[in-house]
């Protein structure tokens, strides 16, 4: 069972870390939904919607300090070559505390996802379908991790366009 999740953990790495590429590069965005965009590529084809933060707020021991991260994105993306539909990860700019979580918070309700290197997502299919429903619910979801230097750090994502841009990416996928 572990070398199964590492397996998929390592797998999903690299597919996110591809889609953070692509975002940065792509000239593929094909539409723009409030604070949504939606990207889309080919060989093998992926969809994703993918949002940055409106807010970020690093802290250490308590007190708010200045600290470089990379790129902070919140995706959900559709690969129909690999039967992933509504997949959501994170990356947060900087590598985590090793064996930590994030947790994502919509309206009230928490959600843990897992963390290897600078990205996290949901434990299954099942924890993805139960977020998006929340984040189509919600206004703003905030995600609070820790680094592996010992900064938590809170980013606030709006999820204005959020249910436009999924159907958009899920329509553009087959999903």
């Amino acid at each position: 069972m572990k070398t199964w999740m590492v397996s998929m953990i390592a797998g999903g790495a690299l597919a996110f870390a591809g889609m953070a590429a692509a975002q940065e590069t792509s000239s593929n965005r094909v539409a723009a939904k409030t604070d949504w965009s939606v990207f889309v590529e080919d060989n093998p084809t992926e969809c994703w919607a993918v949002s940055s933060p409106k807010e970020t707020v690093n802290t250490r021991d308590g007190r708010v300090v200045s600290v470089r991260r990379g790129d902070i994105l919140l995706f959900i993306a559709f690969r129909p070559g690999s039967s992933v539909a509504g997949e959501v990860s994170f990356t947060g700019g900087y590598p985590f505390a090793s064996g930590s979580t994030v947790t994502m918070t919509i309206s009230g309700n928490s959600f843990e996802l897992f963390t290897e290197g600078e990205w996290a997502w949901p434990a299954s299919a099942a924890d993805d379908a139960r977020i998006t429903t929340a984040m189509k619910r919600g206004a703003e979801a905030k995600l609070t991790a820790r680094s592996s230097r010992g900064t938590v750090t809170e980013d606030t994502f709006s999820l204005q366009g959020l249910t436009a841009a999924y159907e958009e990416a899920g329509k553009r996928c087959g999903g």
